[in-house]
């Protein structure tokens, strides 16, 4: 067996009850575009515009090493979050033009954690990452290879 097919079983062992499922699907890639954001309002040293929509920054850094995670996983899975991580740049371009910015990543990173917590509770499991720190990345994976599956794409 592959192993990110083996990460993904393992997560979802604790992720079965419906509700957490749902409040998955909008908490987890709620807080990975929050902590894209947090990561892009930190100063960059250089301002480089790329395609006339994102600049270079930390978040699109800190990307490009998560993303090689991910490939180091499953190519297509990587695909699939590669596209996802190119809208939460793109999105928090337009967010950072604001002056709330800030507030508003923290905002949707401490309520999309509650309601994670709140989705456990109602699962009576722990959360994956208490085991296992990577277990952070493939929460967005595992949604990902539920829209993969639904496209008839094997990860």
């Amino acid at each position: 067996m592959k192993k990110i097919n083996s990460l993904l079983d393992k997560y979802g062992e604790s992720h079965t009850n419906s509700t957490n499922k749902l409040i998955h699907w909008i908490c987890v890639p709620a807080i990975f575009f929050s902590i894209v954001g947090l990561v892009s309002v930190i100063p960059f040293p250089w301002q480089i515009n790329m395609f006339n929509t994102v600049e270079l920054s930390w978040a699109f850094i800190a990307l490009i090493l998560v993303l090689l995670y991910y490939i180091s996983l499953s190519l297509s899975l990587s695909i699939g979050m590669i596209l996802f991580s190119i809208l939460c740049l793109f999105i928090c371009s337009r967010i950072n033009l604001s002056g709330s910015a800030l507030l508003i990543y923290i905002g949707i990173f401490m309520v999309s954690w509650v309601f994670q917590f709140i989705g456990h509770n109602i699962e009576g499991k722990k959360p994956s990452f208490i085991q296992d720190i990577q277990f952070l990345l493939i929460g967005p994976a595992w949604l990902m290879h539920f829209i993969l599956k639904k496209l008839n794409i094997s990860v």
